[in-house]
């Protein structure tokens, strides 16, 4: 039995964080090595990220999410212009999270991966 939190942990942040950075690197001219720095990751899990060797199992789906999308770009736009500090960054991270959980799309990813009756709730009511 997994709980929602390992799903938001292993599929998702990995997720965010990929789109993040790419909007970094493409948009902003970072480097990797500034982007990994400012992500609070390595280099290496930045061309993980680059060559879809991490966080791909629910990149699609996420990346397609309206609201996630625009909170990539905002992230990404404030880490650039150094407007957005460590506590902020975990913030928005929280925020996307409680989107995930309230909209029931956290459900959706957790029944793809743990055994769970198709009445459960459990990840809106957190």
């Amino acid at each position: 039995m997994r709980p929602p939190c390992e799903i938001i942990v292993r599929f998702v942040l990995p997720a965010l964080r990929s789109l993040i950075a790419r909007e970094l690197i493409e948009k902003h001219g970072f480097s990797q090595v500034v982007a990994a720095k400012k992500l609070g990751i390595t280099q290496a899990t930045i061309s993980h990220y680059l060559y879809s060797k991490r966080g791909e199992k629910y990149l699609k789906q996420i990346e397609h999410m309206d609201n996630i999308r625009k909170m990539v770009k905002e992230v990404a736009n404030d880490i650039a212009s150094g407007e957005l500090s460590s506590l902020d960054m975990i913030s928005r991270f929280c925020d996307v999270c409680s989107q995930l959980r309230t909209k029931h799309l956290l459900c959706n990813m957790h029944k793809d991966v743990t055994l769970l009756p198709d009445a459960c709730n459990l990840c809106a009511n957190l």
